[in-house]
């Protein structure tokens, strides 16, 4: 699945930036009779409804094109919204200082579940390391360990 969402990110991807957005996550779930594609972009100022229709009606001849993903699908193309998806180094870096929700593979400590602040994001020895801070105590998380990361709205 992660070598179709690959595949599916370099399609989106120049499309996506010549728009003047930001391709923020690929996502591709098997349901039963059909793929679900779900593309989340972003720009500063936001994404409206109409930058969704275009990218979606141009994606979706890119994948048809190119027959990805392989039989029947549904393209959701949307904003991150509120609770954005943190994907790529480059978010966990941006978004340092904020409060992030985690869902990782494995417990640390005892947890599976963080809503935590991201006070940084470096490279340790196994590779890249996620430093949070929840409950007035330090964690150090592999990135690995991430199954899911978004960011968590505050009121």
């Amino acid at each position: 699945m992660q070598k179709l969402e690959e595949q599916i990110r370099q399609l989106a991807e120049p499309l996506v930036s010549f728009e003047g957005m930001e391709l923020v996550l690929v996502e591709c779930l098997k349901m039963p009779s059909r793929w679900l594609v779900r593309i989340y972009m972003d720009r500063e100022g936001g994404v409206t409804v109409d930058d969704c229709a275009r990218i979606s009606n141009q994606l979706g001849d890119l994948l048809d094109v190119n027959d990805v993903p392989p039989g029947p699908y549904t393209l959701e193309v949307s904003s991150p919204g509120l609770d954005r998806p943190l994907d790529r180094d480059k978010d966990f870096l941006k978004y340092r200082g904020s409060r992030v929700r985690l869902r990782l593979a494995e417990k640390i400590e005892g947890r599976r579940n963080f809503c935590a602040d991201l006070l940084d994001y470096e490279d340790g020895s196994g590779g890249k390391v996620l430093v949070v801070q929840a409950n007035g105590k330090t964690f150090r998380i592999p990135r690995k360990a991430v199954v899911k990361a978004n960011l968590e709205y505050e009121i």
